[in-house]
Formats: C-alpha cells, sequence, structure tokens
C-alpha cells in the first residue's frame, strides 16, 4: 500500500548573487548586447555552488556574466524558465525534463550534462537494508522519474519486488511485495528520517542535510551508464545561443570536474 501527501509550495529563494564581469554588461539580459548577464536557475546545493565557482573563475573577457536565482523546489525553475525570467536553469536530469516536457507542454532544449547525484537509502532506524521489511515504512520522492528512481534502488538491494514494467518507469502500483510506500516532496525527504523507518533521498537534499552516499546510506545508486546525469537546459529557441554554449564549456571543463571531486567526495560525480 501507499500514501501521498500534499506537495507543499516550495518558495524561491528571493536573493540573487550577481557574478562575473562588473565592468560591462551587468543589467543586461542574454542576448541582449555583447556582453550579456545570464540569469540561471538553479537548486542552491550542489547546482548553486558548482555555478558560483564557475561564475567566480570566469576570466574578464569572457563576454558574459552570470546571475544565480536559487529555487528550493523542483518546479519554480521551469516555470520561470517558459516565462522568460530565466536564460536556462540546472537543477533536473533528462528523465524529470521529459516527464515535465510531456505535462507541461515545454518547449525545452538540454544543453548538455554536468554532473549526477546517486541517490541514496537513509534510515535513523535500521543499520541494514535486510532489517527493512513488510512492516517496515519507506518514504520516496513523489514525482515520477525519481520515485521510479528510488523504487527500482530498493528493488536492486532485495527490499522489495517490483512487477516488470518493460522500458518504463516504475510506480509504487507496480510494487507487488514489500515495505509500505510513502511519496514526499523530495526537499522533505531527509526531514521524514525522523518519522520513518527509511528514506531515499536525492542527492543535492542529502547534501543540505549533511547525509554522505559514502558515510550514512545503507545503499547507493550505481553510477555506471546512469542516465540521471543533471543539465543544463534552456528554452528551443536558445538551444545554440553562443554564450549559454560557452557557460556549458565551463560546467563541463577539468577544472570544474576537479573541483566537483574535491568538493564533495562522492556525494557528486562529474558527468564524463
Amino acid at each position: 500500500m501507499h500514501r501521498t501527501l500534499t506537495r507543499r509550495t516550495a518558495l524561491a529563494l528571493t536573493a540573487t548573487l550577481a557574478l562575473g564581469l562588473s565592468a560591462c554588461g551587468g543589467d543586461e539580459q542574454a542576448g541582449g548586447g555583447e556582453n550579456p548577464t545570464l540569469r540561471i536557475g538553479v537548486s542552491p546545493v550542489p547546482h548553486g555552488e558548482i555555478l558560483q565557482e564557475v561564475a567566480d573563475s570566469l576570466p574578464e573577457d569572457a563576454g558574459y556574466s552570470v546571475e544565480i536565482v536559487e529555487f528550493t523546489d523542483y518546479i519554480q525553475p521551469n516555470e520561470a524558465l517558459e516565462a522568460g525570467d530565466l536564460d536556462a536553469n540546472y537543477f533536473q536530469h533528462q528523465p524529470y525534463l521529459d516527464e515535465q516536457v510531456q505535462a507541461r507542454g515545454y518547449d525545452f532544449e538540454a544543453l548538455g550534462p554536468v554532473h549526477l547525484e546517486p541517490l541514496g537509502l537513509y534510515s535513523e532506524q535500521v543499520d541494514a537494508p535486510d532489517a527493512l521489511g513488510e512492516d517496515s515504512e519507506i518514504a520516496i520522492p513523489n514525482d515520477p522519474s525519481n520515485g521510479g528512481r528510488a523504487l527500482q534502488l530498493l528493488a536492486d538491494h532485495g527490499i522489495l519486488e517490483l512487477a516488470d514494467t518493460g522500458d518504463k518507469a516504475p510506480t509504487v502500483d507496480d510494487v507487488t511485495s514489500g515495505p509500505e510506500i510513502t511519496e514526499l516532496e523530495a526537499a522533505q525527504l531527509p526531514r521524514s528520517l525522523g518519522d520513518v523507518d527509511a528514506a531515499v533521498v536525492n542527492g543535492n537534499y542529502a547534501i543540505e542535510a549533511d547525509l554522505s552516499p559514502k558515510d550514512d546510506a545503507l545503499a547507493v545508486e550505481d553510477a555506471q551508464d546512469n542516465p540521471y546525469a543533471n543539465l543544463l537546459v534552456t528554452t528551443a529557441d536558445r538551444k545554440d545561443d553562443e554564450h549559454l554554449t560557452k557557460l556549458l564549456e565551463a560546467l563541463q571543463s577539468q577544472e570544474t570536474e576537479q573541483f566537483i571531486d574535491e568538493q564533495y567526495d562522492g556525494a557528486v560525480i562529474a558527468a564524463r
């Protein structure tokens, strides 16, 4: 069985950080003038931290600057991009993007991958996956792409069994045996650990809650051939924008990869 809890509307953080070039183009939007300011919507951790590192390292002749706009949920960054309030966003993986495009009719384009955040199973109640039985309660993300990803992690570690769904991501209706599954908004999952037996937590929210996939997780998603790398995304009409292309190159650079490896100790992995 499962139950779905109503999503609390999360508020976008109002503070934005103006980064990069201060001498020219500070008030211009992308596509306007020779030195545009790119407004990029991000989750605070690790996306905002990675982007800030890139923005702080921009050379004086980069030709653009970056303004970081932080959001605390997975809905508003795409809404803001659709509304024209952002030039791009950096918070989501391809399966989630595909789901949102289908559900909301967005005309978005993924420019390229930057990093992967492995999902982890965490608990304050048990010390091993095999301690979770039929009478246990496990919380998972309530969006279909991350929820299916969480269920697959649980199945891979023998915690529950799933019906064969072919190429389709599993849902809670596909669980044939195992613990009770509770669906929560992803941001709430770390806070739920005191109320449930275990929770599958997205990497960015694990980092914010000081949870380490390497040291604290009972089980961690395999990074090999993982389709859930986080992307730089823009609108389809901006897919060839030269300044966004330059930003992607900076996000995918060896310097950024080194920063990710040193900063996050396996909790975040550069897309290679």
